[in-house]
């Protein structure tokens, strides 16, 4: 019996060398769906979710991770801005994975499906076909195609209309910007960037399925979804738990304190300016260009990227492209044109929109965005007051 286990674990070991031999799970085998708490990188805040194929009687344990991708830098950020990052399948032996949760002090939950051995062995079969190096690469999509939703997509590819979803495992429905912000602080440079980054289509409501693009969710369907006429998943267990650790809360590291120092920088230059009756250019510079460079990355999201998420992004009302160009006009001493009056009027009205579509949530804008709507109002005002009092600028 220890021979033929012996031999088993070698017939295994060699298959993952490239040997074609498929190897069958014994009756002691368990697949189960393991589920990770949050990081403190941000890559890390949404979780983590894998496969994990168990068969102690011929030396098994491993697990299969669809949440692995190549850092590479500069190729890396290049890939992730234009929305073409590719993910792949990989395959670890279970201490290994546990260890870096470990050393992370995240959670880890583990949820044992209910199959049968041919089942196990048809999923296994799928995801060793599936780690193979010309299958096991895909287009990594934040919301539709990562690591959490790779789980019922597998599952569904494998057991078909036998596995079902449960509809109503939801009490309430979220928006994907709400799904998004239950694991991010308002007030921290992550959620603020996601917000400017992110468009108005994640503020629809998210479907049940759709919700799964976080593991948590994937976790709490699979508690309640049906293969056959059987709960998929029979039993859940702590694997790992975090450990008590104090939050070192800084708020003169967060872009709230910061913007509001912009914010106060911009009243007390403008107030300063308007005692004496001039215009600092280097301020207007920075506001011009900085709302224009961000302008021109909104644009280049939304329609020269292949992302989905920043799709009809309102933020470049406020961020407006064209400001870019305006602003080396602004550091000089010159004759304004007759057109600047009116385009500083559209300007304005661009903010007023702002706030008009948040009021109506046509996009839910961070609230950390008020300091900066009124900074660019107060400056646009000024400036414009400028125009009319003035001849030269």
């Amino acid at each position: 019996m220890r021979l033929k286990a012996l031999l088993l674990t070698l017939s295994f070991s060699l298959s993952f060398w490239g040997i074609s031999q498929e190897v069958q799970l014994s009756q002691l085998s368990r697949i189960s769906v393991l589920t990770c708490g949050s990081g403190s990188d941000l890559y890390t805040t949404f979780g983590h979710s894998a496969f994990r194929v168990n068969d102690p009687s011929i030396g098994i344990d491993v697990v299969y991770n669809y949440g692995t991708f190549n850092f590479n830098p500069p190729k890396f950020y290049f890939e992730f801005a234009q929305g073409k990052l590719l993910y792949s399948l990989s395959r670890q032996k279970m201490d290994s994975f546990l260890s870096v949760y470990k050393y992370e002090n995240r959670w880890v939950k583990e949820q044992i499906l209910d199959l049968t051995q041919q089942q196990r062995q048809e999923l296994f079969r799928f995801l060793e076909v599936n780690n193979r190096p010309e299958n096991r690469t895909y287009k990594y999509d934040f919301f539709y195609d990562n690591c959490a939703s790779k789980i019922w997509d597998v599952l569904k590819e494998v057991y078909g209309e036998q596995l079902q979803l449960k509809e109503g495992y939801l009490k309430n429905l979220y928006t994907f910007r709400e799904l998004i912000h239950q694991h991010l602080e308002t007030n921290s440079w992550s959620a603020f960037g996601i917000d400017l980054a992110l468009g108005s289509v994640i503020d629809k409501i998210a479907s049940p399925k759709e919700h799964m693009f976080l593991p948590i969710y994937v976790m709490q369907q699979l508690e309640g979804a049906q293969l056959g006429e059987k709960p998929i998943a029979y039993t859940t267990k702590t694997l790992l738990q975090t450990l008590p650790t104090k939050k070192n809360n800084n708020f003169f590291l967060t872009p709230l304190f910061w913007l509001l120092i912009v914010l106060a920088t911009v009243w007390i230059t403008t107030f300063v300016d308007f005692k004496k009756g001039k215009r600092s250019r280097w301020l207007d510079f920075t506001l011009f260009f900085s709302t224009g460079l961000a302008g021109c990355l909104i644009f280049y999201l939304w329609f020269l990227t292949d992302h989905t998420a920043t799709i009809g992004n309102l933020n470049i009302l406020w961020a407006f492209p064209l400001n870019l160009i305006l602003s080396f006009f602004l550091i000089r001493r010159t004759v304004p044109p007759k057109w600047l009056s009116g385009y500083l009027k559209i300007l304005m009205g661009l903010l007023v929109l702002v706030i008009v579509f948040g009021l109506f949530k046509v996009q839910v804008f961070s609230p950390l965005l008020l300091p900066i709507l009124l900074a660019l109002g107060t400056r646009y005002f000024y400036v414009l007051l400028q125009l009319r009092n003035s001849r030269t600028f």
